[in-house]
């Protein structure tokens, strides 16, 4: 190329897909592209797609209307869930000219060599089956946090998800790459490292190409937590019956690991855990939580819950409701279920019609409001760690707490990825908490 080609990005969905997305990213800025913002003018756009909701679906052919706006005669490719699971769908979209599966994503470059426009998006995707090995990832976007991926793919079979169909198989990085890929984000003055995957509890699995585990989850943080240089691990979303108390234990004596836990339910009703195929019931779901709070009487606990799945009676979501409303967490996460083409709950009967679910929805989002104001009651008066975020929001700098209560201060450059020790105070108006500076120990940015 005479001139060096300018490139966007777009991530729809999770923090495994942002990790991989920053990987792309540095492939193209090795093969001697400029990287620009996604609102600019650029010659490629990549967008890496999601398709765990109906919703994700649906985001994407308005990201690629945003990026023609800027240049309708940009290239775009898409990459990522959706285009592994509808190739032909997304290369059918009006300006699409590349669509690449699960394996060839991370070899894009090599499929970008004429950036003329296509009448018809071209497709390389592989079967799922194929998609057997590793790619190590880490994101490095937000210079307060990164997200590093340790593990990819899924053996699950729960009836509602897709994502097995999307990434194949369960399959870890070597605790060498990981350890190495942390050192690597510590040198770049980052404070917080977020660990990543599709069910990371399942680390171990497929390290060395083989099924059995090398490794497991707990020898992987036992390790990562003796890494120099890094102020905070925090473990992202992990299946209840892969936390083992072990590692519950692990983390509320640990150097950098912080108490914040974020474990999917679905369901408080067994009946529809059964139908989900889940690998647990609520008893052990219960026996979690009260682990946690037993060791670390602070942590904040982040629960996933599906709310309208085929078979959901009014029984069943009450079970939910009142179970949670008893269980001592900290917020929810609230999914309204969407069927997906090729699972098994897609075919099953007893569908929850569409207001039912937005009902049962709201419901559930009004008692996660409920829940995480009484989280960040209980700590007011208490002393944490804040790390200060990068964003000016409406004058206004964010930061959270090791057990993630967020906090607002007067905007000021100078609290940039810094760490301060405070004594929280108050709840303002917005539900985030005030607080006062307890000692002036400022880890320099």
């Amino acid at each position: 190329m005479d001139q060096r080609k300018r490139v966007a990005f777009y991530t729809l969905g999770c923090k495994l897909n942002f990790s991989e997305t920053s990987t792309i990213a540095r492939d193209f800025k090795d093969k001697g592209f400029d990287r620009v913002d996604f609102e600019e003018t650029a010659d490629i756009y990549v967008i890496n797609t999601c398709s765990v909701t109906e919703n994700a679906d649906r985001q994407f052919r308005q990201v690629v209307k945003k990026a023609l706006k800027h240049n309708d005669r940009a290239f775009v490719a898409a990459v990522g869930c959706y285009a592994q699971l509808k190739p032909e769908e997304l290369a059918a979209v009006d300006g699409v000219d590349l669509v690449l599966g699960a394996t060839e994503k991370f070899k894009i470059t090599d499929y970008i060599n004429d950036l003329s426009k296509n009448d018809f998006g071209e497709v390389h995707s592989c079967e799922i089956e194929d998609a057997d090995f590793y790619v190590g990832s880490y994101s490095i976007g937000d210079r307060t946090r990164a997200f590093l991926k340790v593990q990819d793919g899924c053996d699950y079979k729960c009836t509602y998800c897709t994502i097995p169909l999307a990434r194949g198989i369960s399959r870890s990085d070597t605790l060498e790459n990981v350890l190495h890929n942390a050192r690597e984000i510590s040198r770049k003055n980052i404070r917080e490292i977020v660990l990543t995957g599709v069910n990371i509890g399942d680390y171990g699995k497929g390290e060395f190409g083989n099924k059995k585990h090398e490794h497991t989850f707990l020898d992987l943080v036992k390790a990562l937590d003796e890494v120099e240089g890094i102020e905070r691990l925090r473990i992202s979303s992990i299946e209840p019956n892969l936390l083992k108390n072990e590692t519950i234990t692990f983390v509320s004596e640990s150097r950098t690991f912080v108490p914040h836990f974020h474990i999917p339910l679905q369901s408080g009703s067994n009946d529809i855990l059964k139908k989900m195929r889940r690998r647990y019931l609520r008893e052990l779901y219960v026996d979690r939580v009260t682990k946690i709070r037993e060791v670390m009487p602070h942590a904040c606990i982040g629960v996933d819950v599906i709310v309208g799945f085929p078979g959901e009676t009014d029984e069943h979501f009450l079970e939910t409701y009142h179970f949670l409303n008893e269980l001592d967490i900290s917020y929810l996460h609230v999914f309204t279920y969407s069927e997906r083409d090729n699972t098994v709950a897609a075919e099953m009967e007893g569908v929850v019609p569409g207001k039912v679910r937005a009902k049962r929805s709201k419901m559930l989002r009004g008692l996660s409001v409920k829940k995480r104001r009484a989280f960040y009651e209980s700590q007011l008066g208490t002393t944490r760690t804040v790390l200060f975020e990068g964003e000016n929001k409406s004058g206004y700098i964010h930061g959270f707490t090791e057990n993630y209560v967020k906090v607002k201060a007067p905007w000021n450059p100078e609290l940039v990825n810094t760490l301060h020790t405070i004594t929280l105070t108050d709840i303002d108006e917005d539900g985030l908490v005030r607080f006062v500076f307890t000692k002036e120990e400022v880890y320099a940015s």
